[in-house]
């Protein structure tokens, strides 16, 4: 029997089910919200009815049902974290819909009066009440912990949670890497849906385009459940938008704040309104915000290389200085309208654009060769110093700056329905896009070649230098480009839900449903170069308008000195397209083969069975299916630029994944976790296109493979975690995966004329005879195994005497060890001892609070130990990301009962972004951006 004859099967049984069920409407239904006293939703709160063991959850927006209930008096009861207990009567009637409003009271009982949590503690406790009553293993931070750590976009929040480290792009968190798997092997959607990525080779998703401001809750789910998308093997990051409340709330922030590192400022900016009107039949929530951070970096770069007697030396180095200016904007909207007692349909959006401008200055020493002495020593170095400033047109847009304007664009709509007092069915619809957009960057590079260098030494912080006259520093390059890539994604979703349990008296329910993902991407890409008629004009260095840079304050050396450089007004003034002043072509070896076409589409379809054996034990079984079929056109190039035609390449397949896990509430707050599940990675966009692009000046071929297989993983975990009620954590757990097609960038330098022909006979061979080239390609390794585990605590002090129990702590570490197989090098021999690319071994966060009802202080620390980021040919070529250690802090104080003033430090260690090669002693990369700090006002009205 086929998988399709068994799909259709078991589709037509449940379909058949729910039908059935349908008509067996004789019981009653409980439909209520649970909220505080200021009538905010209280999220995973735990519902029960008794007498019996029936029980339930409080979604996002504080709503809740029971399904089915006999006809009867009961007692409901109303739990949560940091709130006192709460029971209510009600009485069931048959065929009827019974709604409830439950208002529970903050803080727990401390003898005989009422202890009152602050702000910091509020969030704490939703955060965890949902965490607590998760069926997977997951991690939740609600926006009032978001606000308490010193964190503008999502990348520098999620860094915070245990098993999470973020990968930085100019000072701030952008790549995601979950318990130690990289990027590509995690996902991010925004309520349930997959975020596009606005770059334009890979599937990422940029984290510090997303203010933390404009998110309401983030879900770290580490096991997934069949009715989740698949593709998180390390873990799924569901960012939640703001729900309308149950009223009126107001809030607005507004905060200036300083950069040394150029002396600039900071600008922030949000607001929320939110209401509800027509008899709270319709909810609106509006939100937007704003940043202007106006910064830069230091930095010091270094390729390293080894000749045939062993030296090792560097065979090219950068000084850069970067001024950028990033501008953050972000607006959504969410709309609820409640269609009767059981219809409610929601509707999203969210708009965010950041524009990041960007001049950068580099003094580049390439083509260094060594001097030896008779022993083959080496005693000096020659080269090739340039000298190159990147900016953009001078117009409004761009501001004499390069201009990467990236947006993303996320919109959706869902209906959720109670039929028959026992079916729960929820669709929705959603369309999400995003781009990168660079118009008219440019380039203007001056080289001179031949000259005598001395080297400082310094592995760390390299140095060339050699005595220059600018007026000797010939014009090399001026360029413009215009780059532009777009991925888009139309989904569709709808799930039925319907009791059914296989033991008398204990709560059990089937959900199946259906899934489609469309999705395309583009990259266009043009190229241009431009060459002065008179060629007097732009002669050299010292004929145009320059800036000199010393070493005052530089970052990454005090002796790194960048030096003179084109200025970027200059620059950005060039009329490149007056014909009587320029010459210009087209440089296809720069486009042609990054250019690609591709469409994906995903039809996915899934069984879960939810089942209680007790009151204590219940237990999560299913398995999803996801068929992908795959459309991508790339390029074929020839000698650099010649475009000899285009390669499509079609292609599907079906990925079963099923799953099992256990829950075991051995008390009320002592729970024990275990799940044994399956995802998978789909590997990069540009990756799978089947574009060919040969260098025969370099000897290189670069080729993409449309035969990658998605990886496929095994994931076996283990949680136990202990709630208290003072609102906090103790937990620990292990985890196990087993990764099958993980993808590695494969190099051969010595790929022959008989290797090209096996490998594209219908191409035209550009490899002479006897030559040996350089081959890079995207392939499967064969077998991964990663174990680690996780601890984490998060405490309030309230045990301790006096001003003590004021202060609370959050701290959690995460051990991560991988082992890779299937990695073979240039000579077709495995490499031993690899480590997946993205593989941190040490992850810990340590927070120290101190908080009442009006001042509230903390101290954060971020440490995450070096690990592999790329495999080269060789141990030698690997190159590693370096250990990094942030400290922050921030402080309020409430003036007025809604208004409070706030200030915070980042980054206090001056941590560097840092890459080496092979052992940490040798540089590939240091930037630096020195610490930032923000002060401000914040004011919240919530009736």
């Amino acid at each position: 029997m086929s998988i399709f004859t068994l799909i259709r099967r078991n589709w037509l049984i449940v379909v058949l089910f729910l039908f059935s069920t349908a008509t067996f409407a004789q019981n009653g239904l409980i439909s209520g919200n649970i909220m505080d006293g200021q009538k905010l939703s209280l999220p995973g709160a735990t519902l029960k009815l008794t007498p019996g063991n029936v029980f339930t959850v409080s979604d996002v927006r504080g709503k809740f049902e029971f399904f089915s209930v006999p006809a009867g008096t009961y007692q409901l009861e109303a739990s949560y974290l940091g709130y006192q207990k709460l029971s209510k009567e009600v009485i069931v009637q048959t065929g009827s819909v019974l709604t409830v409003e439950l208002i529970l009271t903050e803080g727990s009982l401390d003898m005989d009066e009422v202890v009152v949590m602050g702000d910091r503690l509020k969030g704490q406790a939703k955060a965890l009440s949902q965490q607590r009553n998760n069926e997977n293993i997951s991690n939740i931070v609600s926006s009032d912990q978001i606000g308490r750590f010193p964190d503008s976009n999502i990348g520098d929040a999620l860094k915070r949670i245990p098993g999470i480290t973020m990968q930085n792009d100019q000072g701030e968190a952008r790549n995601i890497i979950v318990r130690g798997l990289a990027p590509e092997l995690n996902s991010v959607t925004m309520n349930g849906d997959r975020i596009p990525s606005a770059e334009g080779d890979n599937r990422r998703v940029q984290m510090d385009l997303i203010p933390s401001d404009m998110i309401s809750t983030i879900e770290v789910n580490k096991t997934l459940t069949p009715d989740m998308d698949a593709d998180a093997i390390g873990g799924s990051v569901n960012l939640v938008t703001r729900a309308a409340p149950n009223g009126q709330r107001v809030s607005a922030t507004l905060a200036s704040g300083f950069n040394p590192i150029r002396g600039k400022a900071i600008y922030t900016g949000a607001f929320i309104y939110a209401n509800r009107y027509a008899n709270n039949a319709i909810g609106m929530v509006l939100s937007g915000s704003y940043n202007n951070n106006n910064y830069g970096s230091d930095d010091v770069e270094a390729s390293w290389t080894k000749d045939d007697f062993g030296n090792v030396y560097i065979d090219e180095t950068d000084i850069r200085k970067y001024d950028v200016q990033r501008i953050r904007r972000s607006l959504s909207a969410a709309f609820d309208f409640k269609l009767g007692k059981n219809h409610t349909i929601t509707a999203n959006a969210m708009y965010n654009w950041r524009d990041d401008l960007e001049n950068r200055y580099r003094m580049r020493i390439d083509d260094i060769e060594p001097l030896y002495n008779d022993n083959n020593g080496i005693i000096g170095y020659e080269g090739r110093i340039g000298r190159q400033t990147k900016g953009g047109i001078d117009n409004a847009q761009n501001k004499n700056a390069r201009l990467e304007a990236q947006k993303v664009q996320n919109y959706s709509v869902r209906g959720d329905h109670i039929v028959g007092n026992k079916i729960d069915i929820d669709w929705s619809v959603s369309y999400s896009t995003a781009s990168e957009d660079r118009p008219n960057e440019r380039y203007i590079t001056f080289r001179k070649g031949g000259n005598e260098l001395v080297y400082n030494g310094n592995s760390l912080a390299p140095m060339f230098t050699s005595t220059l006259d600018p007026a000797t520093i010939g014009l090399n390059e001026i360029s413009e480009n215009n780059d532009f890539t777009e991925e888009t994604e139309l989904g569709a979703k709808l799930n039925f839900r319907i009791p059914f349990s296989v033991i008398a008296d204990q709560k059990g329910h089937l959900k199946a449903g259906g899934r489609l993902r469309l999705k395309t991407k583009f990259r266009s890409n043009i190229f241009y170069e431009y060459s002065p008629i008179n060629e007097d004009n732009i002669a050299n260095l010292g004929s145009v308008e320059t800036v000199n840079w010393n070493a005052s304050n530089f970052q990454a050396g005090s002796h790194l000195i960048p030096g003179l450089f084109a200025r970027n007004s200059y620059l950005g003034g060039l009329d490149l397209t007056n014909t009587s002043l320029f010459d210009s072509e087209t440089v296809p070896s720069e486009y042609l083969g990054v250019n690609y076409d591709a469409k994906e589409n995903i039809v996915a379809g899934y069984l879960r069975w939810d089942q209680n054996f007790s009151d204590k034990l219940s237990m999560i079984l299913g398995a999803r299916l996801e068929n992908t079929s795959i459309d991508y056109t790339g390029n074929i190039i020839e000698d650099e630029e010649e475009l000899t035609g285009q390669r499509n390449v079609k292609n599907d397949y079906l990925n079963v994944l099923p799953s099992v896990s256990f829950k075991y509430n051995a008390t009320e707050n002592f729970i024990i976790r275990a799940a044994a599940t399956t995802a998978l990675a789909r590997p990069n966009y540009y990756a799978l296109t089947p574009y060919i692009s040969t260098i025969p000046g370099d000897r290189e071929i670069q080729a993409g493979n449309p035969d990658l297989k998605a990886t496929y993983a095994w994931n076996f975990d283990l949680m136990v975690e202990n709630y208290f009620e003072s609102i906090g954590i103790v937990s620990g757990g292990a985890f196990y995966k087993n990764l099958k097609n993980f993808i590695y960038t494969y190099r051969d330098q010595q790929y022959s004329r008989s290797n090209f022909a096996t490998d594209f006979p219908n191409l035209t061979n550009p490899v002479v005879e006897g030559e040996q080239w350089d081959f890079f390609q995207s392939r499967n390794g064969e077998n991964v195994n990663v174990f680690g585990f996780e601890l984490a605590l998060q405490r309030q002090l309230d045990f301790l005497p006096g001003f003590l129990k004021n202060f609370g702590i959050y701290t959690n570490y995460t051990f991560t060890k991988s082992f890779a197989s299937g990695v073979f090098n240039e000579d077709g021999d495995e490499r031993t001892d690899v480590t997946l690319p993205g593989t941190a071994p040490h992850m810990f966060n340590a927070s120290l609070s101190w908080e009442d009802k009006r001042f509230s202080a903390r101290l954060s620390a971020n440490y995450t130990a070096a690990y592999l980021d790329a495999l080269g040919g060789s141990d030698f070529d690997d190159i590693y990301y370096d250990k990094q250690f942030f400290l922050d802090a921030n402080a309020a104080y409430k003036i007025t009962k809604n208004l409070r003033v706030f200030a915070e430090a980042n980054n206090l260690t001056n941590q560097p972004l840092r890459y080496f090669q092979s052992v940490s002693s040798r540089t590939v990369q240091a930037e630096f951006y020195r610490p930032r700090y923000n002060i401000g006002l914040k004011f919240d009205l919530t009736n």
